[in-house]
């Protein structure tokens, strides 16, 4: 069994001033909470890896999902959420997404984000897979993460002057710290200022998603799960972790791409394009229905179910009957991004093949965004609602940040009020210190690609336990192992302590449900409408539960 680090080699640090509540990201999820938290009297630090505009959330093409229209209900919203969970959906949760959501989108086009209208000067809504109505509302046509971001950051400007909001940029956050009690009392940073200590009443993770464990996936360069993998050593449970989304338009640059890939936005199947293979035959609804429009886990099985039957790698992505000049208009970011790859959306059918693009598991909260670590909150894709069950409902991901960081943040108000939230003095976590040399990031993205990747196996699954196994995860006791106590290791350790949870969770499910598909076990089992939640020991070992939906 492989022993994970409960802490990261840091080095020596100094300590800052002690704030109420420190954030980690800046997403629509760490952005709304640092300003409803300013909002409601608090002081506030927020931690960036890069800069507050950057991270996954200013990527999102499609939109941002609520029922806006006057045809439209919560309650329809809910039933299409809950039928592509795979039954393991939390209806309460679900619940408060729906209910809350179109007003904390209006909220949105208050604080001066600008959504794409239609003639009579509503929302332009339109509809993607799963979705039974016309319920996305988008901005810049196919660029409304980056029109959120925009909005959200002017308006953190607006409160950056208080100096009881302070922003650390270019600042990685290495490790949630805890007192003797276990609870959340700040952050491990490291950043311009050096490696710093920041006390605080109350943690929020919000730092993204996981997509940089595998080799290429849709998530920018900053994703690599920093805040699941702290929380995680911080002794916070993590549920549904085998259920990853595979979004199946990502453009297809060849067996040898990796990193970052082009998505080619959902929205697009939306407004009528199909998928065909390389005979030109549409396949889909030869599978499902709703053709193009099932839900992300069923299109991206069907693809590569097809592309097996065929022997590609890759399907075809048709918009021609769409025309250049709709296309232009209403998806200026996709075709001006393919046509940087010498693709014209317009005139060629466009190579796709599905590659990672969301995590639908995390850091398991309540509603209010509170983990099992007293203190420690997490909220957008670093957090585990309930919202998603097995498989994300597109464009409810940018809702769900919206929606659940405006509750964590009234939450952690109230208790604060109330004299709760007090921890002690920092106490270092016994058991393994680690640090993977950034080396070994290669591999580790290697077997989590062809172990708990888009089709899984137990043979698949057990070569990547195997070779994670064989990973360094102390290299500072190693002298012949070259690693520097820096963002890279640390990164490379938040990656490996990530592929193997990934890969314990889905060696457990031995069924295929949502997101986690075994080839070995094709069909969804009804004995397996659980959740599996996984914490660290602190000896590093992980242990496993399950628990009934």
């Amino acid at each position: 069994m492989t022993t994970l680090p409960v802490r990261l080699v840091a080095g020596a640090r100094t300590t800052a001033p002690r704030t109420d509540v420190v954030v980690v990201g800046s997403g629509i999820a760490g952005l709304t909470a640092v300003l409803r938290l300013s909002a409601l009297g608090l002081g506030v630090t927020l931690v960036t890896k890069t800069v507050a505009s950057s991270g996954s959330t200013r990527w999102a093409q499609g939109g941002i999902a609520a029922a806006l229209a006057p045809t439209d209900s919560a309650d329809a919203h809910l039933a299409d959420t809950v039928a592509a969970g795979g039954g393991l959906c939390d209806p309460a949760a679900v619940r408060v997404l729906v209910d809350d959501g179109p007003r904390r989108v209006r909220g949105l086009v208050r604080l001066g984000a600008r959504f794409d209208l239609d003639a009579a000067g509503d929302l332009a809504l339109t509809r993607e897979g799963g979705h039974g109505a016309d319920r996305i509302a988008h901005a810049g046509g196919d660029a409304t993460g980056e029109e959120i971001s925009r909005a959200l950051v002017a308006a953190l400007e607006g409160v950056t002057a208080d100096e009881r909001v302070r922003l650390l940029e270019h600042t990685f956050a290495v490790d949630v710290l805890t007192d003797a009690a276990g609870a959340a009392c700040g952050v491990l940073v490291a950043g311009p200022d050096g490696t710093q200590e920041l006390p605080a009443r109350a943690v929020v993770l919000a730092s993204g998603g996981i997509g940089q464990v595998y080799r290429s996936t849709t998530n920018p360069p900053e994703a690599t799960g920093d805040g699941v993998a702290a929380a995680l050593r911080a002794g916070a449970v993590l549920a549904d972790l085998e259920f990853v989304q595979f979004h199946p338009t990502v453009l297809w640059l060849g067996g040898g791409a990796r990193g970052q890939q082009p998505l080619i936005s959902e929205a697009l199947r939306g407004e009528g394009a199909v998928l065909l293979d390389e005979a030109g035959h549409r396949f889909m609804p030869d599978l499902d229905p709703r053709g193009e429009l099932a839900p992300r886990d069923v299109v991206s099985r069907g693809i590569v179910d097809r592309m097996g039957l065929t022997g590609s790698d890759h399907v075809l992505l048709d918009a021609r009957h769409l025309g250049a000049d709709f296309l232009s208009r209403r998806f200026p970011s996709i075709v001006r991004r393919l046509a940087e790859h010498g693709f014209d959306l317009a005139a060629d059918p466009v190579p796709v093949a599905p590659a990672q693009h969301y995590h639908s598991g995390g850091v398991r909260t309540d509603l209010q965004g509170r983990s099992s670590v007293d203190g420690l909150y997490a909220v957008g894709e670093t957090a585990c609602t309930g919202v998603h069950g097995a498989n994300r409902l597109a464009s409810n991901s940018l809702l769900e940040g919206l929606v659940f960081a405006a509750r964590l943040a009234d939450d952690i108000a109230a208790r604060l009020a109330a004299g709760e939230l007090s921890p002690g003095a920092t106490e270092e976590r016994p058991g393994p210190a680690g640090l993977v040399p950034a080396t070994a990031r290669s591999a580790v993205q290697r077997a989590a690609s062809s172990g708990p990747g888009v089709l899984r196996d137990e043979e698949g699954l057990d070569a990547a336990s195997t070779a994670l196994a064989d990973v360094v995860t102390d290299a500072h006791h190693h002298d012949e192992v070259s690693a520097r106590v820096d963002r890279p290791e640390w990164e490379a350790a938040n990656l490996h302590t990530l592929a193997v949870a990934l890969t314990t969770t889905a060696r457990a499910r031995t069924e295929s449900r949502g997101g986690h598909v075994r080839r070995d076990f094709p069909r969804e089992d009804p004995a397996w409408r659980r959740h599996l939640l996984l914490r660290a020991l602190p000896d590093g070992t992980l242990d496993l539960q399950q628990e009934d939906a």
